[in-house]
């Protein structure tokens, strides 16, 4: 059996309450995502906490600075022993080198992908920010920057899944959040797609949020998407 590819964003500040919900979920997910709101509360300790699981850990804090000072926080990541780190593509070929270099220097395994277009952003966002669209052709000139700088993979969209696995290759690493199985809400994504077709069109990583961590039975939520992409266990 493939390993789960769902990875549940703990998005709270409540560090009892991340513990809970990833000791509860863990016999239906692959990994963990812990992100801003965690980490600018809990910080290093509280990413520490989540060692004992034995879970994968993607610390997605999108670092996006000079070369030098994204290589420094890359390396703090990278030393908390996690699994994925990323940084913004937008920041450029010098910086995503710095990073991926900084990470294989503490740990070789650690992989850092970068983030292309938000999935929050619409065409018409990217246009008042001075970035060309429509979005797929954005994401794809970032994604094959971040492909030629050596980094592992990125982040996007469920609808740019299709274009990039083509593009670039079956083992370049597709991180996708804004994952919605049918009928959820779909908040603040603007891009967003079911679980089963993301999976299906090629993406390597489903980072899925509220749909689980705000459901009335977060495990129920999840042992059901599992179930979907016949994973479940039990």
């Amino acid at each position: 059996m493939k390993p789960n590819p769902v990875f549940v964003a703990l998005d709270t500040t409540n560090l009892e309450h991340a513990r809970d919900l990833a000791t509860r979920l863990k016999p239906h997910i692959g990994g963990l995502k812990l992100g801003l709101e965690f980490f600018s509360t809990h910080g290093p300790k509280g990413v520490r906490a989540f060692a004992e699981f034995g879970l994968p850990i993607f610390l997605d804090l999108k670092f996006h600075d000079i070369p030098n000072t994204v290589a420094g926080a890359v390396r703090a990541a990278a030393g908390l022993g996690m699994d994925i780190i990323n940084v913004h593509a937008a920041g450029g070929g010098a910086m995503m080198k710095a990073a991926r270099d900084a990470a294989h220097g503490v740990n070789p395994k650690t992989k850092v992908v970068a983030v292309t277009v938000l999935t929050s952003l619409s065409d018409a966002d990217l246009d008042s920010v001075g970035q060309r669209g429509p979005a797929p052709d954005q994401v794809l000139r970032l994604a094959t920057l971040t492909r030629d700088c050596g980094l592992a993979g990125v982040v996007c969209s469920a609808q740019e899944i299709a274009l990039l696995r083509g593009a670039l290759g079956p083992d370049f690493l597709l991180v996708v959040p804004g994952i919605r199985p049918k009928g959820a809400d779909l908040a603040d994504q603007q891009r967003v797609m079911g679980p089963r077709e993301a999976l299906d069109l090629g993406a390597s990583i489903l980072v899925i949020g509220r749909p689980i961590t705000g459901a009335q039975d977060p495990v129920t939520a999840a042992r059901d998407i599992a179930q979907s992409l016949v994973l479940s266990g039990g």
